[in-house]
């Protein structure tokens, strides 16, 4: 049989038994979230130490694929891609005042061994506006969007969340450019449908409001989108009748007049912050002198929006919503393979055969398959671990189903399922 094809692309096919990682009835007491729980016992994360995890090649595979879909919206915007520096220049960030402890209480520093001090990138505001000052200086140059999907570090007092609160986590952050009000608007509408877009395909549209927030060290306030779940950090005020929501820290009268929303028809709730954006006006560009000039040759300084999304919380979320008590219910389009083949021998080589079959035709037809080929197992463990890692189709060959002339799929979210040929199998999930 073919090994799995591990090149620079993502396979589209594994044998379970060659997945170095393996399922766990129980994890490490000091992981109290449901997302730590269930990733770490399937084996997608491990925890390395407090906010810092490791990604499997099962978490890893659902990571890109979220990187992936956060990458297809930003460039359907007119995003352009780049990928800047971990290390900071303390230079760039006293000229706004944030290098201050007092100002950014989670910075990560340290020290060359000239005793010159750099910083650990926790956001790129400062870089990147010192960067496009490089470039930018007419109106012909605008607008403009750039975005990064590159490690960020925090200095977080408390990392007891699993991957909803990290030390160090993948972030995409996304920076736009404009001449004028008018413009930014229009593209900061263009970022909310984006958003909207990335949380549907990911699984959470349905529980994901947009929310009025405050702006912490950016901005007075903000927008974050917000999903629903008891387990959330933050406490929102959801409004059914206008599809959006307001956080607790900012509830008060003025902001509620200014939004149209009445406090006795909003209903308390907890969620948690998957993604924010940001007006963040001239706030960077008059500190490094970032401008353009007009047609008629006059000097104005740019105004700047920022758009951010956390993956590692965002695969986080999708858990801790869309799971059960037997393990994770892994949407589509980011699940780590499409289907989940389990072959029940009993010692039957007919069966086993037969299996083999199936996988190589998955693999044939491009497929995304894990195959159960690990011997020894009962059927019940098989389907323990196929239920813990959350697959969205269970394909079973047995002798039942062979005497059947086909195979046994069921939906993870299903109780039973049903017996189809190889090729309806293969129909269905193309």
């Amino acid at each position: 049989m073919t090994k799995a094809n591990f090149s620079g692309k993502m396979a589209l096919y594994m044998k379970q038994s060659e997945l170095f990682t393996k399922t766990r009835k129980e994890i490490s007491g000091d992981e109290v979230s449901r997302n730590a729980e269930l990733l770490g016992r399937g084996g997608f994360i491990h925890k390395e130490l407090a906010g810092v995890y490791t990604y499997l090649p099962l978490g890893h595979r659902v990571l890109k694929k979220i990187e992936k879909i956060i990458r297809e919206e930003m460039d359907q915007i007119g995003g352009q891609e780049i990928s800047m520096t971990v290390l900071q220049n303390p230079e760039l960030w006293k000229k706004t005042g944030r290098w201050s402890d007092k100002v950014v209480d989670s910075w990560f520093k340290t020290k060359l061994k000239n005793d010159t001090e750099l910083g650990l990138g926790f956001s790129h505001e400062e870089p990147l506006v010192n960067l496009l000052s490089n470039f930018t200086s007419s109106y012909k140059d605008l607008p403009l969007a750039v975005y990064q999907i590159q490690t960020k570090f925090r200095n977080e007092l408390r990392a007891k969340s699993g991957i909803l609160r990290g030390r160090e986590f993948l972030m995409k952050d996304m920076y736009s450019f404009h001449a004028d009000e008018e413009d930014f608007k229009l593209f900061y509408e263009k970022v909310k449908v984006a958003y909207k877009n990335i949380f549907k395909r990911v699984g959470i549209g349905h529980l994901t409001y947009l929310t009025f927030a405050s702006g912490g060290i950016f901005s007075k306030y903000s927008h974050e989108f917000q999903t629903l779940t008891p387990a959330g950090e933050d406490t929102i005020y959801v409004s059914e009748e206008n599809g959006m929501a307001v956080n607790s820290e900012v509830l008060n009268d003025e902001v509620l007049e200014n939004l149209g929303l009445e406090r006795e028809k909003l209903t308390e709730t907890r969620a948690i912050e998957v993604g924010n954006i940001f007006d963040l006006k001239t706030k960077y560009s008059e500190s490094f002198d970032l401008s353009y000039t007009d047609p008629k040759g006059k000097k104005h300084p740019i105004l700047m929006g920022c758009y951010g999304i956390g993956l590692g919380r965002l695969m986080g979320t999708v858990v801790e919503v869309l799971s059960d008590d037997k393990g994770i219910i892994w949407p589509e389009e980011i699940a780590p393979f499409a289907v989940h083949l389990l072959p029940l021998s009993n010692g039957s080589d007919k069966v086993s055969q037969y299996a083999d079959q199936v996988y190589e035709r998955l693999e044939s037809s491009k497929i995304e398959v894990l195959y159960d080929d690990r011997e020894g197992l009962s059927a019940g463990e098989k389907f323990a671990d196929a239920d813990l890692l959350g697959i969205p189709y269970r394909a079973v060959v047995s002798e039942r189903s062979l005497k059947e002339n086909g195979i046994e799929v069921k939906k993870r979210i299903e109780e039973r399922g049903e017996i189809i040929s190889l090729e309806s199998l293969i129909k269905m999930l193309k």
